[in-house]
């Protein structure tokens, strides 16, 4: 029995890297029967049956998973949004980091293209809320040694919406990846699937990173209530203690210390907002 990580699967197969040989692998039948999801990064053990192929036996207990992109035992999540071509959607930007902290994984927030304009208005809304912001341009190669240095001994998944050059990201930071590429559809002012699955590559910093195909919408997970919604906003945290009321929702209660703080500008509206867009949709569900 040999042990590896999955670092690819398409057309039924998966793609097993042990360190000193790949494997193209099935799942054994009782696994099948089991229903067993296998994802990129899910550590397996394997019995060889030829050179280059297996048979996957068994899975080892996960530490963490997403299930959008489907990756599992990552360190980091690399989110990456551009300031232009496309514009960013904040909200879409805020969904995901809900998702990443329900699951329990770090989260850097890259805002790509900042040769192309302005950025401040953008990366200033995640410092201030207490997250990891690098502001990059795959084009030009600023900040990429700052994600590159990140990435080092870590496994992590780059995630974003099409055409805002994660691809473009990758092949920065390491120029023998010579990953495909897209543009931005003039019609639907979108980007184009250039990457169509999911796939850990390593890097030379003894870093493994995953390339995912982009998204345009994303579910809550199911663990995120109307109650402990505010839980995924760290920049509220100090400021609920001085809400009147213990079950507060920040939303039309009186004596809210968020809603004061956001007043102050101390919370950034565009985060608050988000909140309660997220909050309606959370209640209607309920309903």
């Amino acid at each position: 029995m040999v042990q590896g990580i999955v670092y690819k699967a398409y057309g039924g197969y998966y793609f097993v890297d042990t360190g000193q040989v790949k494997y193209k692998c099935t799942l054994r039948g009782r696994l099948n029967l089991k229903k067993e999801h296998v994802l990129i990064g899910d550590k397996v053990n394997l019995t060889v049956e030829d050179k280059d192929t297996g048979v996957i036996e068994s899975l080892e207990p996960r530490r963490v998973y997403l299930l959008r992109p489907p990756v599992a035992n990552i360190d980091m999540v690399v989110i990456i949004f551009s300031v232009v071509q496309p514009e960013p959607n904040l909200y879409l930007l805020d969904r995901f980091l809900l998702q990443a902290r329900a699951a329990g994984v770090d989260s850097v927030i890259c805002f790509n293209k900042v040769d192309l304009k302005d950025y401040e208005e953008y990366s200033s809304i995640y410092k201030e809320a207490g997250y990891t912001v690098i502001n990059v341009s795959a084009a030009s190669g600023t900040g990429v040694e700052k994600v590159c240095s990140l990435l080092k001994n870590k496994l992590s998944v780059f995630a974003g919406p099409s055409g805002v050059g994660k691809s473009s990201m990758l092949n920065a930071i390491q120029p023998g990846f010579s990953l495909k590429t897209g543009e931005l559809s003039s019609k639907l002012k979108k980007g184009r699937h250039t990457t169509r699955h999911v796939e850990l590559l390593k890097l030379d910093n003894n870093g493994m990173v995953a390339d995912t195909p982009g998204f345009s919408n994303l579910f809550l997970p199911a663990g995120i209530t109307i109650y402990n919604l505010a839980d995924y906003y760290p920049e509220f945290q100090k400021y609920a203690d001085y809400c009147r009321f213990n079950s507060c929702l920040h939303y039309k209660e009186p004596g809210c210390g968020v809603k004061e703080a956001v007043e102050e500008n101390k919370i950034t509206s565009a985060r608050y907002k988000s909140y309660i867009m997220i909050l309606e949709e959370l209640k209607n569900k309920r309903r």
